[in-house]
């Protein structure tokens, strides 16, 4: 016997469905031997329609013989599939997407059939918008929408069309709508009825709005109309997988329609912010579920049997996977894809579940998925049971490669387990680790011993007017959270005035969410959120407040695996986030104008890695906490990033209001000075920002237009909206200050800078240069500023004109922040961090004619240690003043993160900043040979 007989007999024996095909269609035998080794893909569907005559069909073709036709693919294809399923030849992935474009095709198909006859009697509709036919709006849900039919699906449709109106070009008109409906009834019909040849595929259209009783088919307006008002929890859960699937992508008509349609949907099933309310309403739907699996089962020996609704079944995998895309497919774009084993793929990539979770979910989903082929394949039904016959059960455990039974149902029975496990895991359907919501002892309050402060807020807010206004579920909430952290507090051992000063913080930030159920949620749900919350909150007073202003953020303190990828893997961490940054971007900026939108997904990418950079600053989550320098490098790198961003989603705006082309990077840089521009950003330090341009110097239209990308720029930039604020701009360093023009020809900035002609720069200006780079921007015109640096800080001085320009422009510096309080100003005062900056900046202009290593933007320190290794300064002092900014930097950044103002000191009890400053200023007084103030 050779291996095709072989085959085709384990096909025959483990298939009653094949074997009746195959005896009724003898010459499928040979047509097997020819094509079953070869996978099955777009163009061998559609050589299965065409053979069928179903594409090329005239108008004397009466319907039984398209409907035999149609038939008869369909055995053709489920036979093709079960050749090459059983005998190992297919991948899942091949069964699901052959039966799933198959059907798309031939739901295409029919239209057209149907579409002929309906035209010739009552015209066609037409789009009053678009001038031109108005097509039947065919929505797969479901598998079908996932690409994930089953070789025994039914297929769960919906039918739309786009707005109302009466056909046109006909004997006799009709409403669209009436036309529609004719068009679905049919369209059912040709698709679900049995004839001689079988079926195509059963049709489930109870998904359209108001199921049953509601029309079959419906106009969009009708569609927002019921989603607004009466779109119920699963309805979101169901549109997930909603997928246009006529007319076919491709066609003239599919681009517009399916824009339409996802402008209704996508809000309705995705939210713009974090959504944790889906886990408790996904849990509910499961109980139901459930419920109904063991009414149902109750006659196959319990709901363990049923693969797709039992424990650990198919249903829980699905779910599982939703829940997530509930939650957060409204703020990254990624997890709207449909089907399951990418959306699990997208799950363990981003970390959000451990690997090994992931992959188990995922080889039990692959293994009761054949499994499900397996039982449905013998016959050709719609079932999910597992025969209780144990041959029937033998007979299964052979396909699915096991030599026996009992082999077969340890290994399912494994999968199920794992698979109901980490179901009840990520549901939390432990109710001993969620919040404990019983209403509270009547007489319960904050102890005042402890939390005096909190015990007076605690009695005027269940008073006032916001807590009685409180739905009684977030009331609970409310209520329980707070008892929770006052009696974990009472075990710390932190002072009173300290417990008390973070429940407090606590008070605020619980004030803050309390009418936003979704957020109360997590707290209630993930104890770890909680304690994250609260470490936060002793930390830091900052952070309290910046999570107070952007609840959103919560999600970042369940799961840790953001901040270690910060520490571990920058490179790959900023890629990922510019990746994703610039696909959320996209997405909105197809709109007609989502300007508004994708000023809002910079505002809220920021905050977020603003509060990673934070965690991770903190300690929270990692090992070991980042460096000030490292905290730095982040915030510096997320800025330049957001300022690309900006960049690259304005230009287009600007071009075409000037007819200029699309895909021609303007030649316009953006510089960063200062704080950013020496990779010393601080959480909330203001960009000092230069913008160049490239042109020829009488070039009037440039200046025009890049001042117009300029001003643009800012305004996405500064502009407080919806979700809070950004940057400060401060555009204060260009040249002749804000007497001069915003955007600067970068050969006229040369000019200035190189001092060639009347207008030109002063030596604080070539001090500003030193921490000056490219930030944005197109990368030939930073090339060029990059030159330009190099000349003039390399250019010889007068070191004794040098020294009084500098130490002028410091005191003047000192007179601006005077300070009488006794205190060190870590920052201003003698002995201080500006001090610091200006030595390195008289040591850059000094010598890099001699010295071309002091040129490059290396930070402060770095320059120090290159000034002692060539001579310049001692090699010991230059450690030790490098070691001296390094501890400045670090306590001004605790005290900021304390929410201090101003960062001054008591010099009592701190040596080791008297030996900063002390040395600090002895290297000021042997560089300049006098004080730094007056």
């Amino acid at each position: 016997m050779d291996d095709f007989s072989r085959q085709i007999d384990f096909l025959e024996r483990h298939s009653n469905y094949a074997r009746r095909w195959l005896h009724a269609k003898p010459e499928w035998r040979e047509w097997l031997r020819a094509h079953g080794c070869q996978a099955i893909d777009l163009h061998g569907i559609q050589d299965l329609l065409k053979s069928c005559k179903i594409v090329d069909l005239g108008a004397h073709h009466d319907e039984a013989q398209f409907m035999a036709a149609l038939r008869l693919a369909r055995q053709q294809l489920m036979l093709w599939l079960a050749y090459r399923d059983l005998n190992g030849m297919a991948t899942l992935d091949e069964v699901t997407h052959s039966l799933s474009h198959f059907a798309q095709f031939a739901i295409a198909d029919c239209i057209a059939f149907i579409r002929r006859d309906l035209q010739d009697r009552f015209g066609l509709p037409w789009s009053q918008s678009s001038n031109s036919e108005m097509p039947l709006m065919v929505v797969g849900m479901g598998k079908l929408g996932g690409y994930e039919l089953n070789l025994s699906s039914d297929i769960d449709l919906i039918f739309l069309y786009e707005h109302e109106g009466e056909t046109k070009g006909g004997p006799k008109s009709l409403s669209n709508h009436e036309w529609f409906d004719r068009m679905g009834k049919r369209l059912m019909r040709l698709l679900s009825e049995h004839d001689a040849n079988g079926f195509v595929f059963r049709v489930d259209m109870r998904l359209r709005p108001n199921g049953d009783s509601g029309p079959l088919v419906c106009s969009l307006d009708m569609l927002e109309e019921y989603l607004v008002v009466q779109g119920r929890e699963w309805e979101r859960y169901a549109w997930i997988k909603g997928r246009l699937i006529a007319p076919l992508p491709g066609s003239q008509d599919y681009s517009r329609c399916e824009k339409a349609l996802d402008q209704l949907i996508r809000p309705f099933v995705y939210r713009r912010h974090l959504d944790y309310g889906v886990i408790a309403s996904i849990r509910e739907l499961h109980a139901q579920i459930q419920h109904e699996a063991e009414k149902r089962s109750m006659g196959h020996q319990g709901r363990s049997h049923d693969i797709k609704l039992g424990r650990g079944g198919i249903r829980e995998i699905e779910f599982l996977a939703q829940m997530f895309q509930l939650m957060r497919g409204g703020t990254d774009p990624r997890f709207r894809v449909r089907p399951t084993l990418k959306v699990l793929d997208l799950i363990r990539s981003r970390g959000i579940l451990p690997t090994d979770e992931v992959e188990a979910l995922s080889s039990a989903y692959i293994f009761l998925r054949r499994l499900e082929h397996r039982i449905q394949v013998w016959d050709d039904q719609q079932t999910h049971y597992l025969p209780e016959d144990a041959s029937m059960r033998t007979r299964l455990a052979i396909t699915m490669g096991f030599p026996d039974g009992a082999s077969f149902l340890a290994e399912l029975e494994r999968y199920q387990n794992d698979v109901a496990r980490l179901f009840e895991k990520a549901f939390l359907l432990d109710d001993e680790t969620r919040l404990d919501l019983a209403p509270l002892n009547r007489v319960w309050e904050p102890d005042a011993s402890l939390f005096p402060q909190s015990l007076l807020r605690w009695q005027a807010w269940h008073v006032g007017p916001k807590a009685k206004l409180l739905p009684e579920k977030s009331r609970l909430i409310f209520d329980n959270l707070m008892r929770s952290t006052a009696e974990m507090l009472s075990a710390d051992d932190n002072t009173a005035l300290a417990v008390d000063q973070i429940l407090l913080r606590f008070f605020d930030f619980l004030e803050a969410i309390a009418r936003r159920s979704a957020y109360l949620s997590i707290l209630a749900e993930y104890p770890k959120a909680l304690i994250n919350i609260l470490a936060l909150l002793k930390a830091s007073q900052w952070g309290a407040q910046y999570l107070t202003l952007h609840p959103h953020l919560l999600d970042y303190l369940l799961n840790s695996r953001t901040e270690r990828m910060l520490i571990e893997q920058p490179e790959e961490y900023w890629g990922e986030v510019r990746a994703n940054l610039n696909l959320r971007l996209d997405d909105v900026m197809t709109e007609s104008d989502g300007s508004e939108q994708a000023m809002d997904i910079l505002r809220v990418t920021h905050h977020t890695e603003t509060f990673i950079t934070l965690l991770a600053d903190l300690g929270i989550g990692v090992d070991q906490a980042l460096s000030v320098e490292k905290v730095s490098d982040h915030l510096s790198a997320l800025a330049d990033l957001i300022l690309q961003a900006t960049f690259e989603r304005v230009w287009p705006a600007v071009a075409k209001k000037f007819n200029l082309p699309l895909n021609e990077s303007p030649l316009f840089t953006v510089i960063a000075y200062g704080k950013l521009g020496g990779k010393e950003l601080g959480y909330a330090s203001d960009l000092d920002l230069v913008f160049l341009y490239q042109a020829p110097e009488n070039d009037y239209n440039a200046q025009e237009i890049y001042a117009l990308l300029a001003k643009r720029m800012i305004n996405w930039l500064t502009t407080f909206t919806a979700a809070g604020g950004l940057f400060e701009i401060d555009t204060r360093l260009r040249p002749n200050g804000s007497a001069g023009f915003l955007v600067t020809n970068a050969e006229a900035f040369k000019k200035y800078q190189m001092r060639e002609g009347d207008n030109a720069a002063w030596v604080w200006e070539h001090q500003a240069l030193t921490r000056a780079r490219f930030a944005a921007g197109n990368p030939l015109v930073g090339n060029e500023f990059d030159v330009v640096r190099s000349e003039v800080l390399s250019q010889k001085r007068n070191l004794d004109d040098l020294r009084i320009e500098i130490l002028d422009m410091r005191r003047k510096v000192h007179e601006g922040h005077p300070n009488a309080t006794g205190e060190f100003d870590l920052k201003h005062d003698a002995g201080g961090m500006v001090d610091i900056e200006f030595i390195v900046q008289f040591l850059v202009l000094a010598y890099s004619h001699q010295c071309p290593d002091l040129i490059g933007n290396l930070g402060n320190i770095t320059l120090l240690r290159i000034a002692g290794d060539m001579g310049l300064i001692q090699a010991n002092t230059a450690q030790h003043v490098g070691d001296a900014y390094r501890l400045l930097r670090a306590r001004q950044h605790r005290l900021r993160l304390d929410g201090a103002e101003k960062t001054r000191i008591p010099l009592v009890n701190e040596p080791d900043l008297v030996t900063a400053r002390d040395c600090v200023l002895l290297l000021w007084q042997d560089i300049f040979r006098a004080p730094s103030s007056n």
